[in-house]
């Protein structure tokens, strides 16, 4: 078998084994677009494929809605931050496990200003950002159902329909571009999420 069938193969069946795992991806990015439903309305995600060296290519799934605060009664919408920089190297394409990232390191380093997003403009955002990027990085859970993905790509902290509390687990996305080594992080929060 093929080095990357294998390390695929491999991660497939330790995800599937030992259940999901918090992780830190960074790939090539390879496309991007909304998901397939049949119901329209349900459609929430934004789905961005990376080729990820040897494990092959990943599927990153975005939230642009929260269907869980919307039923709640609460704002549906998702809250944008993002952290502008630059860069002299990317980074090296891979999958590792880590041991987490937290949102509050972040907010106490930058001044971060959350906003609610629409989520059709949300959606063109990040479809835009992905086709403009050389390099894609991310934080999320490690989830392996008929392929390998990435979800939870957004704070874990309590939201208004969630009170549950996931600490050290926020998921992030980081776009880097070779228009002049420039680079965003976005963060994104849900209704009621400090």
């Amino acid at each position: 078998m093929h080095k990357g069938l294998e390390s695929r193969a491999s991660l497939l069946d330790r995800v599937r084994l030992e259940g999901s795992k918090f992780v830190h991806v960074a790939g090539v990015p390879y496309s991007a677009q909304r998901e397939l439903q049949r119901d329209r309305n349900k459609v929430d995600h934004v789905l961005i494929t990376l080729a990820a060296g040897e494990f092959g290519q990943l599927a990153a799934a975005v939230n642009t809605f929260s269907w869980l605060n919307g039923n709640a009664g609460f704002d549906p919408r998702v809250r944008l931050g993002v952290v502008a920089s630059t860069w002299s190297e990317t980074p090296p394409v891979g999958i590792e496990e880590t041991s987490g990232f937290d949102y509050a390191e972040i907010e106490a380093r930058e001044q971060v200003e959350f906003l609610f997003q629409d989520q059709e403009l949300l959606a063109a955002r990040l479809i835009a950002k992905t086709r403009a990027a050389v390099r894609i990085e991310l934080w999320g859970e490690l989830y392996a159902r008929r392929t390998i993905g990435i979800h939870q790509i957004h704070s874990r902290r309590a939201s208004n329909a969630m009170p549950m509390e996931v600490r050290n687990r926020d998921g992030a996305l980081k776009f880097y571009y070779r228009e002049q080594n420039a680079a965003e992080l976005f963060l994104f929060k849900f209704d009621g999420q400090i």
